[in-house]
């Protein structure tokens, strides 16, 4: 469906270019699009070294790499629910959660949703710094002594942190058709580097390591399922935020078949690959250097060859820089430009992502594995499941995919509610982030926040229902 003469819509304080309907016939993405979409943005370092910061707490090889394919066979569900809308209406995600939360209320998911994007955005602009940094440091020796020492770094890794984040911003203002090429590229050639890698590693080590031999260290049903359920929910929470934003990509999809067949195909299996191919490498340098080293960067600045190392630090930028993109600016730009319809567009809310990534400090979100996976992925992930299940709840529940595309432009339409506000999505929202987020705080409660996601979506989920039931909201 397509918006006739939306011309007519260019005053209403809700519409702006980058938040239109995309035309039919600027709908382009192909089913290769979507899979290299997920390719290139599975193939990223946290990916890399998802599955060994798994083996760190105890599973084997095996059990790390099944909790990985589950947790992401779960989250194909919501994002392919999402993505409906996004083909059907050409619409992005802030756009289409008016229609539940209303066309004020909308603010309220899409700054949840871009808040954490902005994170995420800064964790990946400091791996891409550190691989700048390596790089560097294998031209000029001297490099990361240069200028001493800042807020506990090298100096110079601030400034490599800070190239590689205007590498991002410049992408960003050249467009969607750039990160679409972008997509495209670095899909394959991540890859191929990779398993060039991983060759080498088992070729140099004579064998896979005594990694892949090892059994775990959870001997018994109650400590496997203790360090399970919390690694299930942070593997869900990786991807829970374009469970939301995928309508962002789907509104260039060609059809609904194409853009389904490509996420089905490449999400589940890309991550569960690469995140082996992490632990093959990371076992064989048992071997190599008599410890384990589960970060890329770490183990390409190892190499005495300053074109091995220049290749592979090449690699992990193309890497990163394809993910942060995707993942982690599409979205918020979007956001941002909702609140402000008249004042942002995609460039600048591109922008205000980058400098709330660099605010929100990313370099101490890594320093500790236990903040890293049990404060950020599993904590984010319960406020972003309650959004899900109101939305996945409203579009296929309460309106079967009907959706009235002109009213989500226009103020006093379909989506006003109480001026702009649907009190029963706001309620349903907090109530449900709120129960799965309390055990971060209250320990008798710990057990419900290792299933945040779980409880966020189906609480949020099944109180929107119930609230919505007999209002008999409009429908085109």
């Amino acid at each position: 469906m397509e918006l006739r003469a939306p011309e007519e819509l260019e005053g209403s304080p809700l519409y702006n270019e980058d938040l239109a309907p995309v035309a039919v016939a600027r709908r382009t993405w192909s089913t290769w699009d979507y899979a290299a979409l997920w390719i290139s943005m599975a193939h990223c370092i946290p990916t890399y070294t998802m599955a060994s910061s798994l083996i760190g707490n105890g599973m084997s090889w095996w059990q790390a790499l099944g909790t990985i394919l589950l947790g992401n066979l779960i989250v194909l569900a919501p994002i392919l629910l999402n993505s409906h809308a996004g083909t059907k209406y050409g619409i992005p995600f802030p756009v289409f959660a008016r229609a539940a939360y209303g066309t004020a209320g909308s603010n309220l998911p899409a700054l949840m949703r871009a808040l954490i994007a902005c994170g995420w955005f800064g964790i990946n602009a400091w791996i891409g710094g550190l691989a700048l940094q390596t790089f560097f440091v294998s031209l000029v020796p001297s490099w990361g002594t240069l200028g001493g020492a800042l807020h506990g770094h090298p100096t110079t890794l601030w400034i490599s942190f800070l190239l590689f984040w205007a590498l991002n911003i410049l992408v960003i203002y050249k467009g969607m058709e750039l990160v679409r090429r972008l997509e495209r590229f670095a899909a394959p050639f991540v890859l191929v580097m990779t398993a060039v890698l991983v060759g080498w590693a088992i070729w140099k080590a004579g064998g896979l390591g005594p990694i892949m031999a090892s059994h775990g260290q959870l001997d018994d049903p109650g400590k496997f399922f203790a360090v399970f359920i919390p690694s299930l929910t942070a593997t869900i929470g990786f991807w829970s935020t374009l469970s939301l934003n995928m309508p962002d990509f789907t509104r260039y999809g060609r059809s609904q078949r194409e853009q389904a067949i490509g996420q089905v195909v490449a999400l589940p299996s890309t991550m569960t690959v690469f995140a082996g191919m992490g632990i093959l490498i990371t076992s064989a340098t048992v071997l190599i250097y008599g410890k384990a080293i589960s970060d890329p960067i770490a183990l390409g600045g190892m190499f005495d060859n300053r074109l091995i190392v220049g290749v592979i630090m090449f690699t992990v930028v193309i890497a990163t820089l394809a993910v942060n993109i995707a993942a982690n600016v599409v979205s918020p730009a979007n956001d941002f430009a909702n609140a402000f319809p008249g004042k942002i567009n995609f460039a600048r809310g591109g922008l205000i992502t980058g400098l709330l990534g660099i605010a929100m400090m990313p370099w101490e979100l890594l320093a500790n594995a236990e903040r890293y996976i049990n404060g950020w992925l599993v904590g984010y992930s319960g406020s972003l499941g309650s959004v899900a299940g109101v939305l996945i709840v409203d579009y296929w529940i309460v309106r079967k995919t009907r959706l009235d595309l002109r009213s989500l432009y226009v103020r006093g339409g379909s989506y006003e509610y109480q001026r702009g506000w649907n009190v029963s999505a706001v309620v349903a929202t907090l109530v449900g982030a709120g129960v799965a987020l309390a055990g971060a705080f209250w320990e008798p409660m710990r057990p419900i926040y290792n299933w945040s996601w779980f409880v966020g979506f189906g609480l949020a989920g099944a109180l929107y229902w119930a609230l919505m039931r007999g209002k008999g909201p409009a429908q085109p």
